[in-house]
């Protein structure tokens, strides 16, 4: 590459050059990338300099906002320590020692949940997912009860873009040309009240026939043949879904009557997205595992976690005598300057007390949105839990019809929320946008970005009206 390609406009090798996850090729080469060149606090800037609010938090998981020094010191003093080494074959490091003894903790002290006991470190949400996809399968074989594999997830939930993670994700765009889900993954109804719920049916009841159908798929397929369930608390992807009343309630025991693991994917609802530091307390859930990313280094470095049990554990531990190694891992599992990260992102949630603050600034920005919202005619919901909110549109609110989902009306909303200076995610799965910025944000950043978000919403309404005649 010579000197005059080098000198190239960046989105031009951009489009030549790179290739980009979850992007449209044909809008792409059209349109080029926007790029994105520094971040401090609940903003980020663009190469022209507009000042952005990230209510996005990059994707869930910029937790403690964007360019914390002690994050920059901790990095140089990691990579000039221990820069890198696996923990393969009982190799360690202490930075990986601390931060699983550190989760721990948290599930303990903060979460009612002694019984996770061991924690596996992988580098995001999805190799997390698919460890746990194979775990289930292993835990079973080890019990003498192989036929004991299949999983049952849920339509709208998002678990990842791995072979066996894109399964249990249920999200047709997912899906499509890829030959998926694997023939092992059952997807029941999405537990959302709001859209899916039948005309004069309670949430209650809403409820109980979720629970019924998947009483029936345990019934049709055989509790014999089912390894796990696997659930967001409140599903991120799929459009901040909160579970209807007594969802998880009368879940749980199901699944135990049933020798069924629950998986909890926690990788949006942990580290404080909710307003506890991790849905697994605060929704007083029993998970047989509990799968982490994003917040535990807030993304400053590639790390997830899964979280297993002593039930798992004790099995696995018994078993090894016979069976050798668990021949699972990965290169980057313990990571030691992933694991640095994680420790003093930790700490400085601690410090700073972010899981209230998001339990705080995130029911107000709730509470202004849903005043300066809520009452627009293609505005029919506006929901949330925590830092962990949605607005989803409709077409005709008197009669809660939809948009046709090939017009994007949730996508001209986000670009042009996006014009106006605030990060706000058009969702895959129905017309949502949704608000997941740092959990360091403060009630006038929450003020302000609701008010350019309500701008947009005004300059578009001419826009989707047209679209909702469409």
């Amino acid at each position: 590459m010579d000197d005059a390609q080098r000198n190239f406009p960046l989105e031009d090798i951009d489009r030549e050059c790179l290739f980009h996850p979850n992007t449209s090729i044909a809008d792409h080469m059209k349109k080029g990338p926007v790029i994105f060149s520094d971040g401090r606090g609940v903003r980020v800037r663009d190469q022209t300099g507009r000042d952005i609010i990230d209510c996005g938090a990059g994707l869930w998981c910029v937790n403690i906002g964007y360019g914390r020094p002690e994050m920059a010191e901790a990095a140089k003093k990691a990579v000039e320590s221990l820069a890198y080494h696996h923990i393969f074959g009982g190799a360690s490091n202490e930075p990986a020692i601390r931060l699983a003894e550190r989760v721990l903790k948290l599930f303990h002290e903060k979460s009612d949940a002694p019984h996770l006991s061991k924690v596996f470190f992988g580098m995001g949400g999805s190799d997390a997912n698919d460890t746990n996809y194979k775990l289930v399968r292993y835990y079973n074989h080890l019990r003498g009860k192989p036929e004991k594999k299949k999983f049952i997830s849920r339509l709208g939930g998002y678990h990842g873009l791995t072979f066996a993670a894109a399964s249990l994700t249920g999200i047709p765009v997912y899906h499509k040309a890829w030959d998926l889900p694997m023939h092992d993954v059952i997807h029941v109804s999405c537990p959302h009240f709001y859209r899916f719920g039948k005309a004069g049916e309670s949430e209650e009841q809403f409820t109980d026939r979720l629970i019924a159908e998947i009483e029936g798929v345990i019934k049709r397929e055989g509790a014999e043949t089912i390894g796990a369930f696997i659930a967001e608390p409140i599903m991120g992807t799929g459009g901040v879904l909160i579970p209807p009343k007594g969802y998880f309630e009368k879940l749980q025991p199901l699944l135990q009557r049933h020798d069924i693991l629950f998986v909890a994917d926690e990788v949006i609802t942990g580290f404080g997205r909710t307003g506890h530091w991790f849905a697994t307390g605060g929704m007083k859930l029993k998970p047989d595992i509990v799968t982490l990313a994003k917040g535990i280094t807030s993304a400053y470095f590639p790390v997830s976690a899964s979280v297993i049990s002593s039930k798992i554990w004790d099995v696995l531990a018994a078993a090894s005598p016979e069976f050798g190694p668990v021949m699972h891992g990965f290169t980057y599992s313990g990571h030691p300057v992933g694991a640095s990260l994680g420790l003093v992102n930790i700490d400085i949630m601690e410090r700073d007390g972010l899981v209230q603050q998001a339990a705080e600034v995130g029911p107000y920005f709730l509470k202004i949105l849903r005043e300066r919202i809520g009452n627009h005619p293609f505005i029919g919901d506006v929901r949330g839990e925590g830092q962990m909110i949605a607005a989803e549109l409709v077409a005709d609110k008197a009669t809660k019809r939809f948009f046709d989902p090939k017009v994007g009306a949730h996508r001209v909303l986000a670009a042009k929320a996006f014009e106006n200076g605030v990060l706000s995610r058009a969702l895959p799965y129905i017309e949502v946008t949704s608000f997941s910025p740092p959990l360091s944000m403060t009630r006038a950043e929450a003020d302000e970005a609701a008010e350019r978000y309500t701008k947009a919403l005004t300059e578009c309404t001419d826009d989707l009206a047209k679209l909702a005649k469409a």
